[in-house]
């Protein structure tokens, strides 16, 4: 009987486990994990991240999967690449030697959940059948031994306990095969596995993928901000992993952390936002592991695992901005339809369990609910921030009757402002009018007193304030959340920008510091104190983006995409978070090396080249620099944006959808069944053309802008329309001949 007969068969192969180098068949539980042994430190390891690897590209679905080990000295280039959901082929290659290779093992350990393994000597293949299926791996040169044993682990303490020169537990059965090489004679190997119904065919098939020569999988963005596309893919493909005690799969916070199968509420949100930009259905699926968290209260529950569940409390909302995300680049209904309802109870739920007084505005809290770790305390309370250390949260008292903080806080309830924002459009798009009136009402309330009550005159900015009256002294970069909500006004908007650029608050060379640089606690430079977050500054960007502060935007996206490059390019790093100073993660301990919202960073990179977002639907942006983005997901399927001598070009799946050499945004793009329409920039320069590729030519009746028909002439069987002299800022309307 299979394990997982419901695995998706695209879900098959990948690297599942906690162990990233190990590859693993999820419908028949079969584990392939390389071992090493190195005899001048008398140690074997499973290969344990961060130390003893530097994680390199990893497609989502495992198509490329590239890493480095160190291990004694000795450094090995691993690749595996999926040929087909049932087959894969892999190999290593010694880059640097720390010992003589005889003495060097590297070991295929090869097991299916306890059941039998077998060498077939005549084959030079192990085999294994799960449920009538069988998995073989073949391999280029024969292992120079066979060895048994009860699992992965028993065979690296058999290595230590025994060394490399011992055949004592030599087998060709077992629960566990290890197929021991060296590197002495296989300084370079490859192998290959492969599931069919039969165990000849599964040989075959393993031995046919070994023939095959290896093939390199394409990169995403080249030239301006080149990698960024790449990085956001390789940070996902990584943390994605099998939540075994849910039999799922989901990007984790972070596969390296230790925490088990935990899904934080934002953590996953982003992780679908990140995903969909790239994948649809692989945004949807942690999407869906995101709204898990919903309770019978109403609240999205701030954490979920095996161990511990806080229900009691949440985090700030950030969902609906992340599924109407979402929803503009799929164009996906059934995306709203399945989380609307979930987030709508969940926005409801803060204003009648963390506004105790009334007062239109919330505080953070813990609920009289469940059993979890922190309930009832004030430290509790703050993991609804997220913030959990924060210097904005030293002077809030929690209140054991109202089971809140004092204090109003200016991110929570900017978010909350947001999201009722968010869950308008949705219900206003669902056809469900009523409700998109209230969230309409609630946010304006919203933003109205935020406006009001948290605007800190005396010192021009947003911050936390007690609901007694005072304002708090710390401030961190949630007071420039008020323009991710739209509740700040022009003259607030100067005064806030004038603490973006001032170095004695949060201008620091690679983003925003979470405690201001002129604050006691930044010099703390621990968690919340000082340093730096991914998911902070991407969310001041959206704030920026929304008001169309594209300079500041501009300057806070090139900043973090160069925080991010730094660990990124010495050691494959992605923080969760950054210190501020030295732009490094792992300079003060306990910040995770590999975490999920670091590749927010490099998410804005991607986003200077082509965007879809609330604030400018579906941008694509030239700068004249040269540039190739793609493929990534859009409302017309996967797209690429290319830049070459100055002219952009947007490409769909049927070839290129126009061209130009236009610069600045094209913003607002529409396409579909008839039209493409877009958005003109503010400034449009002499001598600017915009020219259809040929699928639309072909199709092409008229194109107006400003309710006027615009002239088109044909150039070489396509299209071209004059942009010299159309209005700046106005729409430009192509429309077409239906598709037969």
């Amino acid at each position: 009987m299979l394990l997982d007969p419901n695995i998706a068969p695209a879900e098959a192969w990948n690297s599942w486990s906690e162990r990233p180098a190990e590859m693993v068949f999820l419908p028949l539980g079969v584990r392939i994990t390389p071992v090493l042994y190195s005899s001048k430190m008398r140690q074997a390891t499973l290969i344990c991240p961060p130390e003893e690897i530097r994680f390199g590209r990893h497609d989502l679905a495992g198509e490329h999967i590239a890493f480095e080990t160190f291990h004694g000295g000795t450094r090995l280039a691993f690749a595996y690449e999926k040929r087909d959901p049932f087959t894969f082929s892999g190999g290593w290659e010694r880059v640097e030697t720390g010992e003589w290779g005889l003495r060097y093992w590297v070991v295929l350990a090869i097991s299916a959940g306890g059941r039998e393994i077998a060498f077939d000597a005549a084959s030079g293949c192990a085999l294994v059948e799960v449920g009538g299926r069988f998995m073989a791996l073949a391999s280029t040169e024969a292992p120079v031994l066979v060895t048994a044993h009860d699992d992965a682990e028993a065979l690296a303490a058999d290595m230590q306990a025994n060394g490399y020169f011992d055949k004592s537990s030599r087998g060709t059965r077992g629960p566990t095969l290890g197929l021991r090489f060296n590197l002495e004679m296989m300084p370079r190997q490859r192998f290959a596995a492969a599931v069919a119904d039969r165990s000849d065919l599964a040989i075959a098939r393993a031995r046919q993928a070994l023939e095959a020569p290896p093939a390199e999988g394409a990169t995403l963005q080249e030239g301006r901000n080149a990698g960024a596309l790449d990085a956001v893919r390789d940070v996902l493909g990584w943390n994605t992993v099998f939540d075994a005690s849910r039999r799922r799969t989901y990007t984790a916070a972070s596969r390296i952390w230790g925490l088990g199968d935990a899904v934080w509420f934002n953590d996953q949100c982003f992780a679908a936002l990140m995903g969909s930009v790239l994948d649809t259905a692989f945004g949807r699926a942690n999407l869906a592991v995101a709204l898990s968290n919903a309770t019978p209260q109403g609240n999205m529950a701030c954490l979920v695992n095996p161990r511990d569940a806080w229900v009691d409390r949440s985090q700030a909302p950030h969902g609906a901005f992340t599924v109407w995300t979402m929803y503009l680049r799929s164009r996906d209904r059934a995306l709203l339809d399945a989380a609307f309802a979930p987030l709508a109870r969940n926005q409801l739920w803060w204003r009648a369990n963390r506004d105790p007084e009334g007062r239109g505005l919330v505080s953070c809290g813990t609920s009289d609910v469940g059993d979890a770790m922190y309930k009832g305390t004030a430290f509790g309370a703050r993991n609804e921030t997220g913030m959990d250390n924060s210097s904005t949260h030293d002077e809030a008292v929690y209140d054991p009757v109202t089971r809140t903080l004092s204090t109003f806080d200016v991110g929570l309830n900017s978010a909350l402002a947001l999201d009722a924002q968010m869950l308008a459009r949705m219900a206003r798009e669902l056809g469900r009018h009523d409700e998109a009136n209230r969230f309409e009402a609630l946010a304006a309330e919203t933003c109205a007193r935020i406006h009001d009550e948290l605007w800190d005159a005396a010192r021009g900015l947003f911050a936390n304030r007690q609901r007694d009256g005072g304002f708090v002294r710390s401030v961190s970069p949630t007071s420039f959340f008020p323009l991710l909500c739209g509740a700040a006004d022009a003259d607030q908007v100067v005064r806030l920008l004038g603490h973006l650029a001032d170095p004695d608050m949060f201008a620091t060379p690679f983003g925003l510091p979470n405690a201001t640089r002129n604050d006691p606690a930044y010099r703390d430079d621990t968690y919340w104190r000082g340093r730096i977050w991914p998911n902070v500054n991407y969310l001041v960007w959206q704030g920026l983006r929304r008001y169309g502060l594209d300079a500041p935007a501009d300057t806070l996206a090139e900043a973090s995409f160069a925080l991010f490059r730094g660990p990124w390019s010495a050691r494959r790093l992605c923080g969760e978070n950054y210190g501020a100073e030295t732009g490094e993660i792992d300079d003060k301990p306990g910040n995770d090396p590999f975490y999920t919202w670091g590749a927010m960073l490099p998410l804005m990179a991607v986003a200077q080249v082509m965007d879809i977002s609330p604030w400018n639907g579906w941008e694509v942006s030239n700068t004249g620099a040269p540039v190739r983005l793609g493929p990534l997901a859009s409302p017309a399927g996967a797209v690429t944006v290319a830049v070459t001598d100055g002219a952009l070009t947007l490409s769909g799946p049927e070839g290129a959808l126009f061209t130009t050499n236009l610069t600045g945004r094209l913003t607002h793009i529409i396409v579909e069944r008839g039209l493409l329409s877009l958005t003109l920039p503010a400034r449009i320069a002499a001598g600017t053309w915009l020219r259809l590729g040929e699928g639309p030519s072909a199709r092409f009746l008229i194109a107006r802008c400003g309710g006027q028909e615009v002239a088109t002439r044909i150039e070489q069987g396509c299209r071209v329309i004059d942009l010299t002299g159309l209005p700046p800022g106005d729409r430009l309307d192509c429309h077409f001949e239906p598709r037969t």
